[in-house]
């Protein structure tokens, strides 16, 4: 099914692990880990697999977001 057809449907498409490791460039068993720790996305279980909303991994990589001043002081620089 292509994604066109899901928006017309009033769905949003979700990524499987191994989609989502491939966009975040790190191996399977990461978001695995990551999922075990309680640090992951939130997904959604479908039969064995499990998926990922879109709106859910952007809104996991937003909280993700190191604020401004914590950069700036890396390095001892003030």
């Amino acid at each position: 099914m292509d994604t066109e057809r899901l928006f017309g449907l009033g769905l949003e498409p979700v990524l499987t692990t191994s989609e989502l490791a491939e966009y975040l460039g790190v191996h399977v068993q990461a978001i695995y880990d990551l999922r075990t720790d309680g640090r992951g996305p939130s997904g959604i279980r479908v039969g064995r697999e499990i998926r990922y909303r879109v709106s859910d991994v952007r809104r996991w990589l937003d909280g993700l977001h190191e604020p401004e001043s914590s950069l700036s002081g890396r390095g001892g620089e003030r």
